[in-house]
């Protein structure tokens, strides 16, 4: 009786932070207060079915009895290496079981921020790889990420899965990272959006998406050791509030937080993120998992951590007999445990699992899916270069030479967790390199869409040659009796390591520059998950960034290159000159740890740190901007086959307008970017608002482009603070182009909203 009486002081409590009145809309919609203290609760987590979920979720915990009460904090592993799963688990990336007894059901778990993830086939099914996350962030397109989420999200449910580990919300503080092919770009508002637009698509099918790392994880290297450090207010302002953007528009049922420590604490231990910026502060009700083995210990769960992933992956499996021992014991942690199931329970019933679960065996057209994966692709592809107009190539040329990247096979994939293939698996699979159990799955794969068929099938009457690249000499003889050269170059990254550098590996700038030499009429395809140095590039004709492109990559090039369709993408990163460039010229810990997270725990006494104070928010585009230094490519920059002209641009306190027309021959996207150029005179350089608009040549087109007042203030312990004054705002075709500028005077206003 005692736990129940704690445990209705704990619901009163909760359901109290959900009706809490709101401190401040949400900016992008409306005027924030100019009040100051009161608790922050957002505004979604105050709707009627997010309140029904707590209420439900209260009186079903109140029941639990005896080991049930640890049954949803404890995640189960269910891919079969090392070991056996448990017999009612789909394998994915894990299982966490139901309580019958109270209609609970199990839940499934898999990997798929790109689609439903292979694991090497063992479930015996495919799915529809998308391009990657980077790929999607050059979209700059929330609703075509959201349907994109839609279809991932419908085959996850299909296959009988419950939870999505999706929404990669961490910014790109370093290119080198080997997961930015994973994560959306090096900007929070653009993040923000798009993953909780992905988060918003995949929820609409009735499952859980999270949020993933939470938070500041940004390389691979030493990646469950080493310790973040970065000023709160510069947090706040900026990684933190990519994902508070993210919950705002994709209101996920659950966070996974990160292996990285935050200011000395481990992530998925750290008070200050789970409690008193995710729940305090954002008023967050849905629960928190930890990644695959990053629980440190049993404290996790009362500095808000409410479930152990895989906990067999940890050095004990904390959240289950321990965990009950503890709460049996002490009051605070039974009212601690109660909230937990709580919140774990809050999502399944919001996204009503308990209802409707998931089953396996649901149809899938897996055709019209992977032409949408296609749309994607050419959404997000960014022409960099492109002289004398030579793309597209609408008059076929009768001799074409393509070079390299295994184009007569495929396109290619980024490696880890987020692996996806389409049917057959993979059409080539080339070994990384001993790096112990992790062997089998980091390596670098290909998917069964080959751009040089595909080029075929656009050119039927051309000669098309194909070189492998192996041999400079070979390619360079073959390129000059060509009329076109396509080089493919390819830059593999995986979760498990960082990058040294920004070079193309395998002597691939070697090739491109004596094939370039040899002849002008050259083009680069890059499938890169990042940036890359281009050291040929003045003696390229043009450069195609494609990313990794998915399932359909190789028909989504043929088409831009032919002009059947066209570029729709901008960088959502910088392409720096060089690594110079970067507040970090080296990866911390790469010389000491090899770049890698697959070795032993350091030895005693090693500490390793990323020091973000450097940089603070001031994060790729900005941090270029606040060091003066020019970009390769700017955040932003993207060409098309046509032209836009922007004009009647006006401007209020929290949106503006522009009228855009395309002025050229063929249709094109236009992404037109709002940027704080400086306020009360001192420089700045933030991104407010953006929109794209889709024209035919010759259509123009009123945009409304909302300013989120949030990057127009500075954080300060928790209050946004926006000083009275000037503040001049530029439209930009990227970070460094500004092609019109207004000033407009504000009041002085704070308020309370995010940490």
């Amino acid at each position: 009786m005692a736990r129940r009486t704690l445990h209705r002081a704990a619901s009163r409590i909760t359901l109290a932070i959900l009706a809490l009145p709101l401190a401040v809309p949400l900016a992008a919609q409306g005027d924030p207060s100019s009040g100051e203290g009161g608790e922050p609760a957002q505004e979604w987590t105050r709707s009627d079915e997010w309140r029904a979920a707590a209420a439900k979720a209260s009186e079903t915990a109140e029941r639990m009895e005896g080991a049930e009460r640890v049954t949803l904090t404890r995640g189960y592993r269910a891919i079969p290496f090392p070991g056996p799963i448990p017999e009612e688990a789909i394998p994915g990336a894990g299982y966490i079981p139901g309580i019958p007894r109270l209609g609970i059901p199990p839940l499934h778990e898999t990997d798929g921020p790109l689609g439903v993830t292979y694991i090497a086939g063992l479930r015996g099914d495919f799915a529809t790889p998308f391009p990657s996350s980077v790929a999607q962030g050059a979209s700059f397109d929330p609703a075509l990420i959201e349907r994109m989420g839609r279809i991932i999200g419908s085959e996850a449910r299909a296959k009988g899965f419950d939870i999505l580990l999706a929404g990669g919300a961490n910014l790109t503080r370093d290119p080198r990272n080997g997961r930015t092919f994973e994560y959306f770009s090096e900007d929070p508002l653009l993040t923000g959006k798009l993953a909780g637009a992905s988060v918003r698509g995949i929820q609409s099918n009735r499952i859980i998406s999270t949020v993933k790392h939470f938070a500041l994880n940004g390389q691979e290297t030493g990646r469950r050791f080493i310790d973040v450090r970065i000023g709160r207010d510069a947090a706040r302002e900026s990684d933190l509030l990519a994902f508070e953007i993210a919950l705002e528009e994709g209101e996920p049922g659950a966070i996974m937080c990160a292996y990285n420590k935050v200011n000395g604490e481990n992530a998925c231990a750290s008070e200050w993120l789970l409690t008193e910026i995710l729940r305090d502060a954002w008023g967050y009700p849905g629960f928190v998992m930890s990644d695959w083995g990053a629980v440190p210990s049993l404290k996790a769960a009362i500095a808000g951590l409410d479930q152990q992933s895989a906990a067999s992956l940890d050095k004990e499996v904390y959240f289950e007999d321990q965990l009950l021992a503890r709460a049996n014991a002490d009051p605070r942690w039974d009212a601690q445990l109660d909230a937990m199931n709580e919140r774990i329970l809050t999502a399944v019933y919001r996204l009503g699992l308990d209802k409707d679960p998931a089953e396996p065996g649901g149809a899938i057209d897996y055709e019209a899916n992977a032409e949408a994966s296609k749309d994607v692709a050419t959404a997000g592809m960014v022409l960099l270069r492109n002289e004398g107009g030579i793309l597209p190539l609408v008059e076929a040329p009768k001799r074409i030479l393509v070079v390299g990247g295994y184009a007569d096979a495929g396109v290619l994939s980024g490696a880890g967790s987020s692996q996806a293939h389409g049917e057959g698996g993979a059409a080539i699979i080339r070994p990384y390199g001993d790096i112990g159990p992790y062997s089998r799955v980091l390596t670098q794969q290909y998917h069964r869409s080959s751009p040089l068929k595909a080029l075929r099938e656009r050119y039927p009457e051309a000669r098309i040659d194909f070189r492998d690249g192996r041999y400079v000499s070979d390619a360079a003889a073959l390129a000059a009796l060509a009329d076109v050269v396509i080089v493919f170059a390819t830059q593999w990254m995986s979760e498990g390591f960082d990058l040294p550098d920004l070079s193309l590996p395998d002597g691939q700038d070697a090739l491109i520059a004596a094939v370039a030499k040899a002849n002008p009429r050259t083009i680069v395809v890059l499938e890169t998950g990042g940036p890359v140095a281009m050291p040929w590039l003045a003696d390229s004709a043009a450069v195609l960034q494609a990313w990794y492109p998915g399932i359909r990559g190789g028909e989504a090039i043929a088409e831009v290159i032919a002009g059947d369709a066209y570029p729709g993408g901008r960088l959502p990163l910088s392409f720096p000159r060089s690594a110079g460039d970067l507040p970090r010229p080296e990866i911390p810990g790469a010389l000491e740890l090899g770049l890698d997270f697959t070795g032993s725990e350091p030895s005693p006494g090693y500490e390793l740190v990323a020091d973000y104070e450097v940089e603070d928010a001031e994060i790729g585009y900005r941090w270029l901007a606040r060091t003066q230094a020019e970009a390769l490519f700017p955040f932003g920059f993207g060409l098309g086959y046509t032209r836009f002209a922007f004009d009647d641009f006006t401007l209020d306190r929290d949106r503006a307008s522009v009228r855009v027309s395309n002025i050229g021959q063929r249709p094109g996207a236009a992404v037109p970017q709002l940027y704080l150029l400086s306020r009360n005179g001192q420089p700045m350089r933030r991104l407010v608002g953006f929109a794209k608009a889709e024209l035919p040549a010759g259509e123009a087109r009123q945009l409304d482009l909302a300013i989120d007042q949030r990057l127009l203030a500075d954080n300060r312990d928790g209050v946004w603070t926006m000083p009275e004054g000037e503040y001049e705002i530029g439209l930009g075709t990227d970070a460094e182009t500004i092609v019109a500028r207004k000033t407009i005077r504000l009041e002085a206003k704070r308020w309370r909203n995010g940490g």
